[in-house]
């Protein structure tokens, strides 16, 4: 008796508790910047609105048949030997079957259509943007510039970026919610990602894939400039900066585990320093560099996960 006297409070309560929680959350994957992330975005509407067109039937008659067949209704029919009906079998697989094949077509086109290793196609020349995981931050080199930063990124708007990503440490994942997909970050391999920023403004950059103590603050800014002549800018500025990276050392004392890091620029960076990271995974590999495997892969490269059939897997 006592709880039922509190049952409204403690409804009231919740339901005030969990506006106050949800209140916190940005859905910023429904709030693209980027063409490809507007892609995605539509993907998904797609497959919800796709799929409440069977969820929406069955809990609106959840509560139909509840309220029909109530003990006090006297008036609804009771039939206790019903066993079977040829028009509801029709309906309750006729309707699923339809949704999946629609569901399992649009699937196949998006899946090639927004495929991480292919080329985002405009009339504006792209850039490259090589990246490393490391414990806990992100390292981007940008070889065209000869820069190097650690937690943050600028590129042009309307410009095409492909990013070559690898880890320098356990697996990741790189992901910028507004703009695109993310991608999967592993020693001894290079994945890629082409993304574009359709509007100029600052978007939070996560790895979404949990990789020890420090993976909380693995974080970073990606900056999409109004021009080109502001990223230029941006260049500029990192290229005041009074350290570099230009030897292996730099790079393995920058490589230490830390937590929480904060933005550093570098005014130049080794040459292949990215390669060298993706190398020294390779193990007796890089014995049999400038060669080729039966496959034509030259390892002096690292494994391109595009080349092979494992990219299917390195997107979600």
């Amino acid at each position: 008796m006592r709880l039922k006297k509190y049952n409204k409070s403690i409804g009231m309560l919740s339901l005030i508790a969990s506006t106050v929680m949800l209140s916190g959350c940005n859905m910023v994957l429904m709030n693209p910047k980027g063409a490809i992330g507007v892609e995605q975005r539509t993907l998904i509407i797609t497959a919800i609105a796709l799929m409440l067109i069977v969820v929406v039937p069955v809990i609106f008659m959840a509560f139909a048949f509840a309220w029909k067949y109530r003990a006090s209704n006297k008036d609804a029919k009771y039939s206790p030997n019903w066993s079977h009906s040829n028009k509801i079998e029709a309906v309750v697989w006729t309707i699923p079957i339809i949704i999946i094949a629609i569901l399992g077509t649009i699937t196949w086109k998006t899946t090639h259509e927004l495929d991480p290793f292919k080329p985002i196609v405009t009339d504006k020349k792209p850039m490259t943007i090589e990246v490393v995981s490391l414990d806990w931050k992100w390292l981007f080199i940008y070889p065209e510039q000869g820069i190097a930063t650690v937690n943050e990124l600028a590129f042009p708007k309307d410009v095409p970026v492909e990013f070559k990503i690898t880890s320098n440490s356990v697996m990741n994942s790189f992901f910028i919610p507004q703009l695109g997909g993310q991608i999967y970050a592993m020693a001894g391999m290079q994945t890629k990602l082409h993304l574009i920023g359709n509007e100029a403004g600052k978007y939070d950059g996560i790895s979404s894939s949990f990789s020890g103590r420090g993976f909380s603050g693995m974080k970073f800014t990606a900056i999409v400039t109004p021009t080109e002549g502001d990223f230029d800018q941006w260049v500029a500025k990192v290229k005041a900066s009074s350290t570099n990276l230009n030897a292996t050392s730099d790079f393995n004392k920058l490589a230490e585990p830390s937590e929480n890091n904060p933005v550093e620029y570098f005014s130049s960076v080794k040459p292949n320093l990215f390669k060298e990271t993706i190398g020294k995974f390779m193990g007796d590999m890089n014995m049999h560099k400038g060669a080729t495997t039966h496959e034509g892969m030259d390892m002096s490269q690292g494994m391109d996960m595009g080349e092979h059939a494992a990219h299917a897997g390195a997107e979600e």
